[in-house]
Parts: structure tokens; C-alpha cells; sequence
């Protein structure tokens, strides 16, 4: 298939050693290929915005990250003082555990806090879900709540669970989610050919942290 791959891609650097010079350099690869957009630690979104400047590289940053059980309140004022560094696109890990525990208002009160937050700074907002951790009956009711919040994406994996993307939750996602909602897929992307799967089964972005190695292939 053709199409401009580069502007599929979140190049990512979230490792928990990651310095503010590798995050320069992803700052850099990601304006020399025309990346979608940059992923980083919340420490690094100034960083990220002194390096990219007025450049159409979208700066996003992770919210409730990795475990995603965090307060509410907690990942609310995260969010803010993200999106008051620079950050234009806001990666929130839901409250697995609480949805596990059938604590669906809870989370669903939370998706919705942070989703008016990131609209009302015209921010766009992607609600990692943690497949891994999901039976399929689960996804689909994530995202039907993730659907009612009105997000802008959903994303499957933080890439720090038992295993990352796969192209049965994608489909599962597309074939769940409305057409306005985006989903991003993240986590083991490290071959083009696994990205184009991703793509084709209804994938609008890709988090990874292979980006240049998958613009080499």
C-alpha cells in the first residue's frame, strides 16, 4: 500500500532513563522525518517544545503512566501542568484496576474530567486502555465508554504491560468505536510490516519507539 508512514508515527521515548539529550535527538529525528508527533515523559515536554518550535510536531505526553492508578485529582493537575509546558496531545492511562473492580462510573468520571480539560485547551486527548490486560468483552466496553467521553483516541498498550499491539484489538476497536474516534496502536511495533497490519486493520497512529528504523526498511 502507499502512504506516507512518517505521518502515522508518535516517535516515543518513555524509558524511565531517558536523558534530556536523548530526548533532543527525538526531537530532531522526529523534525527531520515529519513524525506525527513526539511522546515524553512529563518531565521533557518543555524540553520537547524548546526543541521543536513552531515545526507541525505535535508534542504528547503520558498521564497516569505506566499503571494508570493514580487519583483523579492527581491526573487532572498532571494534565494541566502538561498541557501548560507545551504539550498538545495527552496520553492518560485509564484506572485499569478500578475497572476491574467494576468501578465503571469512576472511570468513566475520570475519562470525562480529563477529555473537557484537554478539549477546553484545544488539546487532544488518547485514553490508553492496557489490551493486555483486557478480555475482549472488556474492550469493547471501554470503548464504548471511552465513546460516550467523547475522546479523540484510543490507544491499546503503554508498552510497559505483558505484550504491546495487537491487529485483533485493533479490529475490535474499529469495529467498536465511532468513526470520529482515532485509534493509536503502541507497544512491539518494530517492523514495517507489522505497522502496515496495524494501519490496514483501522490503526490512524502508531506509537513506537523504532520510528527511524521502520522509515529505514
Amino acid at each position: 500500500m502507499t502512504l506516507n508512514l512518517a505521518s502515522y508515527i508518535d516517535h516515543t521515548l518513555l524509558r524511565p532513563d531517558a536523558t534530556q539529550e536523548q530526548v533532543q535527538k527525538l526531537c530532531e529525528e522526529a523534525r527531520a522525518y515529519n513524525f506525527a508527533a513526539v511522546c515524553v515523559p512529563p518531565c521533557y515536554v518543555k524540553t520537547a517544545k524548546e526543541a521543536l518550535g513552531e515545526t507541525p510536531v505535535k508534542i504528547a505526553s503520558v498521564i497516569g503512566f505506566p499503571l494508570g492508578y493514580s487519583l483523579t485529582d492527581v491526573k487532572f493537575f498532571e494534565t494541566h501542568k502538561a498541557l501548560a509546558h507545551g504539550a498538545n496531545e495527552i496520553d492518560m492511562v485509564i484506572n485499569v484496576a478500578a475497572f476491574k473492580s467494576g468501578h465503571y462510573a469512576e472511570v468513566q468520571e475520570e475519562i470525562e474530567q480529563l477529555s473537557t480539560l484537554c478539549h477546553f485547551k484545544n488539546a487532544v486527548l488518547k485514553v490508553i486502555v492496557e489490551t493486555a490486560l483486557l478480555t475482549p468483552e472488556e474492550l469493547v466496553r471501554i470503548c464504548k465508554m471511552c465513546a460516550e467521553a467523547n475522546v479523540d483516541y484510543v490507544k491499546t498498550s503503554t508498552g510497559f504491560s505483558s505484550r504491546g499491539a495487537s491487529v485483533e484489538d485493533i479490529r475490535i476497536m474499529r469495529e467498536t468505536l465511532p468513526e470520529n474516534i482515532k485509534i493509536k496502536a503502541s507497544g512491539g511495533i518494530k517492523t514495517k510490516e507489522f505497522a502496515l497490519e496495524l494501519i490496514v486493520a483501522g490503526a490512524d497512529r502508531l506509537g513506537t519507539s523504532s520510528g527511524v528504523a521502520l522509515m529505514a526498511t
